[in-house]
């Protein structure tokens, strides 16, 4: 994909295509590196980001069980039914 160059002031900008900005994450602040002549822009924030603290907290308040049941046997087909 191609973009232009826009003047902004007396800087320079690119502007970037909304599906661009959803699908890469981006939201007010973004991180930018050169290297070896190449832009690299990356979102500011990890998409997992706070997340062992949340876990954390639903531990403590007790709101992190299994919403799936165990099964308490399993199933018997492979003992009955089953022939070497």
């Amino acid at each position: 994909m191609k973009a232009n160059l826009v003047r902004i002031g007396n800087s320079r900008g690119i502007r970037l295509p909304k599906t661009v900005i959803e699908q890469c994450g981006f939201e007010d602040e973004v991180e930018m590196e050169v290297h070896h002549h190449e832009l690299v822009i990356r979102s500011s924030t990890l998409p997992r980001e706070g997340w062992a603290s949340a876990f954390a907290r639903m531990s403590a308040s007790g709101d992190d069980e299994l919403l799936d049941c165990v099964a308490e046997t399993g199933p018997t087909w492979d003992e009955e039914e089953w022939e070497w």
